[in-house]
């Protein structure tokens, strides 16, 4: 089992390593001669495994960040277009998908927006609500990256990157011995923070999946979340790439207003993002492109107005490009005052009820999260440990809670990084 690139080098300056905890040695893969030994390893730097690892470290424990990267964040240092949205201000339990829906209860309870925010404010990171309880930095998240490392290195918490892992074995003394490129490193106790499938340019890989199938732990079938959707050819949507509107978007009866944004290859846009956790291949989407008006009324009213056109009577609803192409699709552009009551009624339906039926989505590459992941059945909600393997805990993208888009999943990291930071 491997995670991470042999031609990867140790970036050991990264962070001093805590006076506590042994500098790692190379050991070649096998030997059990010279162990580096932690009361805590985590595997992954990301969001989840850096803020477990502050959290233990605060404690007292002894505690190993191991990550295949050269350099720690890339998701953070990329999120929110590079301002990090960091947190969302609602964040809640219904804010979340699992096929264990109450499993996130505990750990978002426990730690709230409130609590990542005093860690904010600590380290004089200004920010902003940009919308509905989304908070972004001011900045940079290079920031958001920096507080973190700033808060290891003052716990203590050792740091390894460029760290390839060959494998982890349970220990005689049911701890965790991880071989890796940079020597044998022993835990007392494992946590698995690695992601999830999404944004494979960033590094991300199953090796969390494979660990936990290592160790008896089920997954719920992994699949691309908030994720921009394909629709068939026969569309002809092309001409509207870069048209974006606000719209209400509904799944699988979740419904989002946000925007909507026509492609080259379908349909994007946070409200398509967040629709497409609950979407499912064959399934249909609703689309209303006039949420907050009626535009039979509207029509309707405007009958009295002579020659007026129907795109006239709504140009400034929509954009010019989007009305030209839906009265095409629908009888095309004429006056008012000829429609019958069945034809603003058909009008009615083709704006607000849109059926949409995707071809699929755009896959990992695009993706914001991945969806599914390790059974949540299987884990401690108090600790987001095994039930059947004391010591070995899941926490962040790698376990199946999937968060809205717009700050939601990163609340889910810190929380559920406390949480298990808290039990190791």
């Amino acid at each position: 089992m491997r995670y991470g690139d042999d031609r990867q080098r140790h970036d050991h300056a990264l962070l001093r390593p805590s006076p506590r905890a042994p500098t790692c040695r190379l050991v070649p893969t096998g030997s059990w001669g010279a162990v580096s030994r932690f009361d805590c390893v985590v595997i992954g730097g990301g969001a989840a495994g850096l803020w477990c690892a502050i959290t233990a470290a605060r404690r007292g424990r002894q505690v190993a960040v191991l990550d295949h990267a050269e350099r720690l964040g890339k998701k953070i240092l990329i999120s929110g277009g590079g301002r990090c949205n960091f947190t969302n201000l609602h964040a809640g339990p219904e804010n979340y998908l699992s096929d264990n829906p109450h499993f996130c209860r505990s750990a978002l309870a426990r730690f709230t927006p409130e609590d990542f925010l005093e860690a904010i404010r600590e380290h004089g990171i200004a920010y902003h609500e940009k919308k509905l309880g989304q908070l972004f930095c001011d900045g940079s998240a290079k920031q958001i990256v920096a507080m973190l490392l700033a808060e290891c290195a003052a716990a203590g918490v050792t740091i390894m990157t460029s760290c390839r892992i060959d494998q982890v074995v349970r220990s005689p003394d049911d701890g965790f011995s991880i071989i890796t490129s940079l020597g044998v490193i022993a835990g007392g106790r494992l946590v698995v923070a690695t992601g999830g499938l999404s944004i494979p340019q960033t590094g991300a890989s199953d090796f969390g999946y494979r660990i936990a199938r290592q160790f008896g732990l089920p997954i719920i079938a992994p699949e691309p979340a908030l994720v921009p959707l394909t629709m068939p050819s026969q569309e002809q949507l092309d001409e509207l790439s870069g048209v974006s509107a606000d719209s209400e978007v509904d799944a699988g009866g979740q419904a989002f207003r946000e925007h909507l944004l026509f492609t080259h290859r379908g349909l994007s846009g946070p409200a398509i993002l967040q629709a497409s956790s609950y979407w499912r291949p064959g399934s249909v989407l609703s689309i209303d492109l006039l949420p907050g008006h009626d535009l039979s009324r509207l029509l309707t009213a405007a009958r009295a107005h002579g020659k007026l056109l129907v795109s006239s009577a709504i140009g400034d609803l929509l954009p010019k490009r989007l009305v030209q192409r839906w009265l095409g699709r629908n009888g095309g552009d004429r006056p008012v005052a000829t429609l019958s009551d069945q034809a603003i009624a058909a009008l009615h339906a083709a704006f607000h009820s849109w059926q949409a039926t995707p071809a699929g989505s755009e896959g990992y590459r695009t993706a914001e999260v991945t969806r599914g992941g390790v059974d949540t059945r299987a884990l401690s909600s108090q600790t987001m440990e095994a039930r059947d393997l004391p010591g070995l805990h899941f926490i962040g993208e790698v376990v199946d809670v999937t968060g809205w888009l717009g700050g939601y999943n990163f609340q889910w990291a810190w929380a559920s990084g406390n949480a298990a930071g808290l039990a190791v």
